[in-house]
């Protein structure tokens, strides 16, 4: 169980350092677009839309690695005053119940919201925009597929937790 949740640490921190980078590119983007706009009179719609595109994709992804980081909301008022074993299993329910049935719903939909764009040649309603849709799409169920792999390691941590297992020994 240990070396599956280091194997997985690994992989959504690979994924969070990913997110970083498309911040980067994001970033990038934003600057080229402004310095285009206000000092050469040159609007580009392909590198607006690519703005947000760039954002869906470091939103989406993101979403798996803060759920590793236990960095997402949480309704901390009585949360913080359980013990750990309490929290482990609150964490399980939570996870089993809410999280990965709605993570399902969308890699189901998310797959098929995608394949209908890419059947279609769905690309952008503006002149100049991007084509092929279906990419942007696909970072719905791909993400949901990384948040699935995160809340199995959430659930293994703690398994690993309620067996008495140190959480440093995960990490």
């Amino acid at each position: 169980m240990l070396t599956v949740s280091r194997f997985l640490n690994r992989l959504l921190d690979a994924l969070g350092t990913f997110c970083a980078l498309i911040f980067l590119l994001m970033i990038i983007n934003v600057f080229y677009d402004v310095v285009m706009r206000y000092f050469f009179n040159d609007v580009s719609i392909a590198m607006q839309e690519l703005e947000w595109h760039l954002f869906a994709a470091m939103f989406m992804f993101g979403i798996a690695y803060t759920l590793k980081e236990d960095g997402h909301v949480r309704v901390d008022i009585l949360y913080a005053n359980f013990s750990p074993k309490l929290k482990a299993i609150v964490n399980l329910i939570g996870m089993l119940l809410f999280a990965m049935p709605i993570t399902l719903f969308l890699v189901y939909f998310g797959y098929e919201y995608t394949f209908d764009a890419y059947q279609m040649g769905e690309g952008s309603a503006d002149p100049g925009g991007l084509p092929n849709r279906w990419i942007v799409r696909s970072i719905i169920p791909l993400s949901a597929v990384f948040l699935l792999i995160s809340i199995f390691n959430v659930v293994l941590t703690q398994v690993i937790e309620l067996t008495g297992r140190a959480k440093e020994e995960v990490l």
